[in-house]
Parts: C-alpha cells; structure tokens; sequence
C-alpha cells in the first residue's frame, strides 16, 4: 500500500461527542477505524460549550447562595468580593482534566487512528487529509457547528464574542449585551450577572425559550429579573457603533428605539453546521447551508456508504443526543442494523436556576396529531423536599393520553430539573405508564417525590370502579 493512502471500514470526519462516541464504538467491535479532526478532540461541548459553562454556572451559584444566606437561616458574609480569575481558573482546570480523557494517545490506545487536519471528500468512498488518502467502506460525517452570527450593521467591526472564545475572557465586563433568549444566552446571562457583570438581553420573539411551554419560560423570565438581568423581547438590534472601549448599541420594539452602552457583546442567537470545505459533492452527500446534511431516519446520507450525526444535521443540538445518535449509526453501519432516530427517547435541559427540562411531547404536538391529552401537575411548592431547600420554584407536569396511563412528555421545571427528568425518560422509552410510577418507592424526602406525586394525580382521577392496586 503506498504511503499516501490508507484503507478503512470506518472513518470518521470530527471528534466532538458524536464523532469520538462512533469511534470508539467502531473500534471496540473489531473495525479498523479512523477519525479526522481539524481543531480540538471534544468538540464545541467540551472546549467551548457544556463543560466550561457548567463549570462557570456551579461558581456563579456559589455566588448567588452566599447573597440569598438569610434565606436559609444562615449569616450572608457581610462582603462578598467576586475573583472573577479564580472562577475561569477553575474552569480551565476542569476542561484540562476532561481534555485528557479524549487526547490523542488515548484514542490510539483503543485501536483508533487519528488524523489532524481538514478532511475534504475525494470520492464516494474516499477522503483527504494533510495530503494522505483515506478509503473507507463506511463513514460518518460528525464535523459539528459554530455560532451564527446576525447581519447586525457595525457589530463585525465593534467587535463581539461568541462560546468559542467566551471562555477566554481574564476579566469580567463591566457591561454585557447578550443577542439570543436561548439556552446559551439564557445560561451566560444569569451566571455573568451573578458573577458581577450588568447583563442585557436581547430576544427578538415574545419569549425565551421559544419551544418551550410558555408556563415555563415565564418562570425562567422572572428568575432571571430578580437576578437583575434586563430582558428586552420582541426587541432587535439595528446598529452597533464602537466608541473607544465601548460599542453602543440600537435597538428597535415596537416602533420604538433607543441606544444602550456596553463594554463587551455576546453574540448565542444560533448554530450552522459546519460543511465548508467538505466537498460534499464529490462524495454525493446532499446539504443545506442552514439545516445542514440530509439525512434518513436511519441517520444515512444520500450516499449510502456515510451517515451523519450530531449538530452537523440535527434540529435539536444537544451532546447527549449526539451520543445516543452515534451508536445508532455504529450499528446500522456496521452491523447492518435498522434503528431509527425517531425511536430515541432524548430529553434536553436548560441549565439556568431554575432549570428546564423537558421529554416527550409538548401538549401543542400531541394535539396536531390529534392526540387528546391529560396534564397532571404537581407545583415544587407542595413537595416537602423543595420546601426544606428552600428552592420551591417551578412545576412537574406530566402530559398523558387521555383515558390511558400512557406517558407522552413531561415537563419539568426545579432547581435540579435535569436530574429529575430521568425518571421520566425512562419510563416513556420503556413504555412504563403512570400506574407503574405511583406504585415506584421514593426515599423521603426528595425533589423527584414530585414525578410519584403527579402519578399519583393520575390514579386520583380514576373512577372508583376503573381503579386498580
């Protein structure tokens, strides 16, 4: 074989989740497996994304519970003084130490060969990297996203920060304009503002959170007022102007305009999927420059030799489902398997305080099917756990068919929301109906007493002569 030209039944072009996920997955059944990557291994998630802003959340509740003592029968210290360096440098400790778990010695370790640069499609069957041809039988484009950036007049010029480089900073803005209501901009704005920053947001919908029942974003809207941040809705950017080290900001609502003066811009309306330089074509994989790759529901491309998987194609772009996703396609790819990506059961969160998580339908889909639908709900106020913690904001709402015990989403809104959704994912992915929830034991006292709690709803709603132990 010559020097420039390797054989493979499996490569894979990025090394975020989805990507590193499928390799390994690959490799550990017997696949002589590549991976491709032209940046960092971990992805957006781990470099620029989940990781960093979780690790910079936790400091910044930390905050936030020192201020809220009295709340909890506890002295507030009489003077809080943020280090803004000492949280970054606790996060970049924790990115490191993850940073570890996907190098690339590890990788080769599990039988894994990795290659540093851009890939770009020779063929059908083939792909080039840093001047080496790698053919393939089969082969996964997970290359991943990168923020949006809105047409906004003057803000390339001002100058603005996205994840990508947010992580960066060494010193906290005195000022900060957040474009975009969503996870990103919701997350950042809360943790900034309570690391000392004055937070605005910009959304220009209604609501944050678009998708989300509407129940819940009000509560995440009120939460992020009384943590000072100022919202602005149904309201855009037309101009951004740079005076010295400040950018001055206009904004449109309603035919009404006015200018705001900040320090630093943070720009989380969006993803596109990364396809540049793919040559996509040449290998007869058909994409969008907005949705990105096509793909089935068996998560192939219109070549059936590669699939694709996680940002690069997906609507909902979250690390876990890019995981689940990954071994589907491990498995149809290389097992000759048949599983689809519409029979994962994936929840997502949102990780302000308090946080939103969801599962399953929303009430507005099941009814576009024409699925009648019951909600039970349960409000964090009446769990005794919630009410000991002093964390009594928000709801668990349970959304069933009507006449059956039959899970079809569920919403949930708590300071620990994310782990509380588990349940549920569960028992919607196994088909375990509400009967079965109230009759599951709970230690006393937990938050999650709030999903047994609205099983229970359920079983209170029965007829007496439809009831059953």
């Amino acid at each position: 074989m010559s020097r420039s030209r390797a054989d493979y039944e499996f490569v894979v072009l990025g090394a975020g989740p989805a990507g590193l996920i499928a390799a390994r997955a690959a490799a550990a059944l017997g696949a002589k497996t590549a991976i491709i990557e032209r940046a960092l291994p971990g992805g957006t998630c781990l470099n620029t994304g989940c990781v960093p802003s979780k690790a910079l959340i936790r400091t910044a509740k930390c905050y936030a519970e020192m201020r809220e003592g009295e709340n909890y029968g506890a002295r507030s210290p009489t003077h809080i003084k943020v280090d803004f360096a000492a949280a970054m440098k606790r996060m970049r400790r924790i990115r490191a130490r993850l940073q570890r778990k996907v190098a690339p010695p590890r990788l080769s370790a599990l039988g894994v060969d990795v290659y540093c640069g851009q890939a770009s499609f020779a063929g059908p069957t083939s792909v080039v990297v840093d001047g080496k041809t790698l053919y393939f039988k089969k082969a996964l484009i997970a290359t991943g996203s990168r923020p949006a950036i809105p047409p906004i007049p003057g803000l390339a010029e001002a100058g603005y920060w996205t994840n990508e480089n947010v992580f960066d900073w060494t010193e906290l803005p005195s000022r900060l304009l957040i474009f975009g209501g969503g996870p990103l901009g919701c997350e950042l704005a809360q943790a900034f503002r309570r690391l000392g920053s004055r937070v605005i947001i910009v959304e220009r919908e209604a609501m944050f959170l678009g998708q989300e029942e509407r129940d819940a974003a009000e509560i995440l809207s009120d939460a992020l007022a009384r943590d000072g941040v100022e919202i602005h809705l149904n309201t855009e950017a037309v101009r951004v102007r740079s005076r010295g080290k400040t950018k001055r900001v206009d904004l449109l609502s309603d035919g009404d305009g006015w200018e705001v003066v900040v320090d630093a811009i943070l720009v989380g309306v969006g993803r596109a999927p990364n396809v540049e330089g793919l040559n996509l074509a040449a290998a007869g994989v058909g994409c969008d420059a907005e949705s990105g790759v096509r793909v089935d529901d068996f998560l192939r491309t219109t070549n059936p030799r590669i699939y694709a998987a996680g940002d690069v194609c997906f609507e909902h772009q979250f690390t876990h489902i890019e995981g689940a996703s990954s071994h589907l396609v491990v498995h149809n790819a290389l097992r000759r398997g048949r599983e689809r990506l519409s029979a994962l059961t994936s929840p997502w969160c949102t990780y302000t305080d308090p946080e939103i998580a969801h599962v399953g339908l929303y009430v507005r889909e099941a009814r576009e099917k024409g699925i009648p639908v019951k909600t039970f709900t349960v409000l964090m106020h009446d769990v005794d756990r919630a009410i000991a913690d002093g964390e009594e904001e928000g709801f668990v709402k349970i959304h069933a068919k009507e006449g059956t015990d039959r899970i079809l989403g569920a919403t949930v809104v708590a300071r620990h929301a994310g782990e509380m959704i588990n349940d549920l994912t569960l028992a919607i992915g196994a088909g375990i109906g509400l009967r079965a929830l109230a009759r599951v034991i709970h230690p006393y006292p937990t938050q999650a007493a709030a999903v047994k709690m609205a099983a229970d709803a359920y079983l209170a709603s029965l007829k007496p002569t439809t009831r059953r132990s």
